[in-house]
């Protein structure tokens, strides 16, 4: 272990994920104070910059989720500010949080993603955007946030009502997409090594927010029970994924299966560049499988920031 330093760990915010921020962060915060470390716990307001300064800290943990935490705006700040911080820089972050950059950077590299496109939200009560079933969801939102998925028997009506809730209520334009039939998958990744592979089994419904962040809704099935050659293909795409976007550190790759078609029912849905560090969360978990424990994951995280100067974009 390196020598113990003043770590602030960044958390919670004003996104739709502030209590998962929150969950992560305390978790990071109690980890690297059981390591030595000196910790600063900052739950972000409007004066963030400010409380960063006064704190001078030697690195930043970003547990934040969602925006502005996770989409360039507070990396930019940091980098600004010449402070080291873990996970990905700028132009990584813009892109990966953004559903549709990620599919204009990855899929010309040939990784499989979903095809779909962008609607105004006042549209769907005119006319559906793709053909039934189909996916609604925010184009810069993660944790299943505001995620429909439209179906013939669905509840939502057809054309959906404008009075039933759902994500174009909320947002102003939504990403369709079409529904992929079969399987929850998961990889983790870590700097040039992916974990492994995860199911993900809700218990009832799907794996929406709820299902995600409520002990007890979904089964993690490690390794997935699926065919090497699918599950080859889940970390070969995860690692590709994180090397072409220029993430940092940690970060997880989700996919959807559709295991009547093979390894040609593989999609990317979209790359998490900075993955929930909960008691639920995933990549923790894929971790400890393969003998990492919590604290060494987030001290490992930490000495992958420490070797990237201050104000460093990676992104290619």
């Amino acid at each position: 272990m390196s020598a113990p330093l003043h770590i602030a760990v960044l958390m919670g915010g004003w996104s739709a994920e502030r209590e998962v921020s929150l969950s992560s962060g305390a978790g990071v915060a109690d980890a690297l104070e059981g390591l030595g470390h000196r910790v600063t716990r900052i739950d972000m307001g409007r004066d963030v910059a400010q409380r960063l300064a006064a704190a001078a800290p030697d690195l930043v943990f970003n547990a934040l989720h969602g925006t502005p935490g996770e989409d360039g705006s507070v990396q930019g700040m940091m980098d600004l500010m010449g402070l080291r911080y873990t996970h990905s820089g700028l132009a990584t972050s813009v892109i990966a949080i953004d559903k549709v950059l990620t599919k204009q950077t990855l899929v010309p590299h040939g990784l499989p993603m979903p095809g779909g496109r962008i609607v105004k939200s006042a549209e769907v009560h005119e006319r559906d955007p793709l053909p039934r079933p189909y996916v609604l969801k925010p184009v810069n939102e993660g944790s299943s946030v505001g995620v429909a998925i439209v179906t013939e028997e669905g509840n939502y009506g057809n054309p959906i009502a404008a009075d039933v809730k759902g994500p174009w209520q909320e947002f102003g334009e939504l990403l369709a997409e079409p529904y992929i039939r079969g399987r929850e998958l998961t990889t983790a990744v870590l700097g040039d090594r992916a974990l492994g592979v995860t199911e993900l089994r809700p218990k009832s419904g799907w794996y929406d927010y709820d299902a995600k962040y409520t002990d007890g809704m979904t089964q993690h099935i490690f390794p997935a029970q699926i065919p090497d050659e699918v599950a080859d293909a889940c970390k070969a795409l995860a690692v590709e994924a994180h090397r072409i976007l220029g993430c940092r550190g940690a970060s997880r790759s989700d996919f959807r299966w559709d295991d009547s078609q093979g390894v040609d029912g593989l999609f990317l849905l979209e790359v998490n560049t900075q993955p929930g560090m909960t008691p639920l969360s995933l990549v923790p978990e894929q971790a400890q499988h393969t003998g990492m424990s919590y604290a060494e994951l987030v001290q490992w995280i930490v000495d992958e920031a420490l070797n990237t100067p201050a104000g460093h974009e990676v992104a290619q």
